[in-house]
């Protein structure tokens, strides 16, 4: 009840003035039935805008941090995110990726749609990068469809580094489903999943129109994660040399 409240009367109507976003290919998202919904990720705002556009509710699996803030302020932001179809998974523990994907079988078994961001995480610049292979392990455990979704436009609305609000234009294409049952029983072979992964990610770079990088998003932000660290170390070291 909470979701549809958000979507139709809360929320959704301010995000439909401020960013009036529009949708291409609403056909190719099944009117029931379990799917995939793939979707790159340019911002915070994705899982706000994704939902908005689809006529069915869409679950996504979201970093559990986002339910255990403390005091009245995290008893807000955990109505917030369960109400928008948020479901908490922990990414801390050993088992953190295979509880994850049990989490997306369980909602796909119910004949729900999940949405994946198969980055693992927001694009540091713009650019979409490498996929990892979790996608592709639950689509080939539960034959479920894949389908393709690009986020345009949010990356204006959210800027990286930023949780700044801007009215900018976002615009969802919907991809068609890709069938993967061609590759049936071969869950857990990694060259298959890695083909898989990377015929989705192919899709997202043609919807989408972002330049493609073969790396993981994660590694290229941990590099500057540390470039920023050793800068700033260099910058308490008093200069010795002489004028």
């Amino acid at each position: 009840m909470a979701y549809w409240l958000l979507k139709f009367v809360l929320v959704g109507p301010i995000l439909r003035l401020v960013n009036r976003p529009r949708i291409e290919g609403l056909e190719n998202i099944p009117t029931d039935g379990p799917a995939i919904l793939a979707s790159n990720h340019l911002s915070i705002t994705d899982w706000l805008f994704l939902p908005l556009m689809s006529p069915r509710r869409v679950t996504f699996l979201a970093k559990s941090e986002y339910f255990t803030t403390p005091g009245f302020k995290g008893a807000l932001q955990r109505w917030f995110f369960t109400a928008t179809g948020q479901v908490p998974i922990d990414r801390s523990g050993a088992d953190a990726a295979e509880d994850a994907m049990n989490t997306a079988k369980k909602y796909l078994e119910k004949g729900k749609l999940v949405g994946l961001y198969p980055e693992g995480t927001r694009s540091p610049d713009g650019r979409l990068f490498k996929g990892k292979t979790g996608l592709a392990r639950i689509a080939l455990d539960t034959g479920v469809p894949v389908i393709p979704v690009a986020m345009i436009g949010t990356n204006l609305v959210t800027p990286p580094g930023t949780t700044k609000y801007r009215p900018a234009k976002v615009t969802v294409k919907v991809g068609a489903p890709m069938d993967f049952s061609r590759f049936e029983g071969l869950g857990g072979n990694r060259f298959i999943e890695r083909a898989v992964t990377d015929e989705v990610m192919y899709e997202l770079m043609q919807l989408s129109g972002q330049e493609y990088v073969d790396i993981y998003g994660a590694s290229l932000k941990k590099k500057g994660a540390a470039a920023e660290t050793k800068s700033a170390r260099a910058d308490r070291i008093p200069d010795t040399r002489a004028g």
